[in-house]
């Protein structure tokens, strides 16, 4: 039998219930529970702006992220390139400013210790051409052996960054939302 995860926000009226058969693991069960909540709070930030533009720019701007988060979730490492440069591209960045950031990415990265191959996967090869060796946007590319400590990690001790260890199920705020529990 499925169950709901039923979230709302008071100032909009807003009402979110997501049905579904979920897993039993309490930790998940949190993690669905947060994440109706801050989908529904998200959805009321945004449809609660006044200005029609602004509004509308929200919602783009919140549909890329989302699609780019599922893109990275998934590994589709092409689909990322494409969202990351389709979205500076819509901003206003030419060719030639990405490939100077790409660059600038770069050098911070190593100066920091860190591995500038992150900004491959984010840009698709180097500023410039691809050399033969580095996959270019438009490759298909092995995810093969790729671990989460390949990518950039969280800075903890960030305003907005937890920890497993500071999570828990009764970190909920029940004073702007509702239903965080399962019906």
């Amino acid at each position: 039998m499925p169950q709901q995860y039923h979230a709302a926000d008071h100032d909009s009226g807003l009402e979110v219930t997501i049905t579904g058969d979920f897993p039993p693991d309490p930790d998940d069960r949190v993690r669905i529970a947060r994440t109706a909540n801050l989908f529904t709070r998200l959805m009321s930030t945004i449809l609660t702006t006044e200005n029609d533009y602004e509004r509308r720019e929200r919602f783009r701007a919140i549909e890329t992220q989302l699609e780019m988060a599922d893109a990275l979730i998934r590994g589709d490492v092409t689909e990322v390139q494409e969202l990351m440069q389709n979205t500076l591209k819509s901003m206003g960045i030419t060719e030639e400013q990405l490939g100077q950031a790409q660059e600038q990415f770069r050098s911070q990265l190593e100066a920091m210790g860190g591995d500038a191959s992150a900004i491959e996967m984010l840009f698709g090869g180097t500023a410039g051409e691809p050399s033969q060796s580095e996959p270019g946007p438009l490759d298909d590319v092995s995810l093969e052996g790729l671990t989460i400590e390949d990518l950039p990690q969280p800075v903890s001790g960030r305003a907005d960054y937890e920890t497993p260890e500071d999570e828990t199920p009764d970190d909920e705020s029940s004073a702007e939302t509702e239903g965080d529990e399962e019906r």
